[in-house]
């Protein structure tokens, strides 16, 4: 494929991008560990132009972006494949941002309650009754890995994004030849 092709597809629409980014429920973390590349699928939420995640405190993951806190987060939907008589231009249909930025921990206990509050209120909204108190936060363990939770942060520095346009009436719907 040509950049110019890719080109074609490049969302420079900021409102667009930032309702994708609120929206998209998974997105995976892209870091150098040493020469091999890390990546994990975590939830996240995208607020005032800056990129939230939390998890445990120690692990694999916060210590290669404490050796390298240059990251890749990417979040993509497909929504289905588009056909075509020629096989070749069979098609999907999707958008895809790719965020290039610093990772670091939020210490600040206000703003890391503030994007754990967003993070309830977009993966389980009107599920709690009240507003997260902040002594929650400072003293959460992980039922996973028993440690603190941290919140960290990406200052993106770098924002792309890509997009195939469902085509009607081109949609796949299995059982329907051509």
């Amino acid at each position: 494929m040509d950049g110019v092709r890719y080109k074609i597809r490049e969302v420079l629409d900021k409102d667009k991008i930032e309702a994708f980014l609120r929206q998209v429920r998974i997105g995976h973390l892209g870091m150098a560990d040493g020469l091999l590349p890390y990546v994990v699928p975590l939830n996240f939420v995208w607020t005032n132009g800056k990129l939230y995640f939390h998890g445990a405190a120690g692990g694999r993951r916060n210590q290669v972006m404490e050796a390298n806190p240059e990251v890749c987060f990417t979040v993509s939907e497909e929504y289905g494949t588009i056909t075509d008589p020629v096989p070749a231009k069979t098609d999907t249909a999707y958008m895809s941002v790719m965020i290039f930025g610093k990772a670091h921990p939020v210490d600040d206990l206000d703003e890391a309650t503030r994007m754990l509050q967003e993070m309830i209120d977009k993966y389980v909204p009107g599920y709690y009754n009240r507003p997260l108190p902040q002594q929650h936060v400072d003293k959460y363990r992980s039922t996973v890995f028993g440690g603190p939770v941290r919140v960290y942060r990406i200052d993106p520095h770098q924002i792309t994004a890509k997009e195939n346009q469902l085509e009607e009436g081109k949609m796949f719907k299995p059982g329907k030849t051509v």
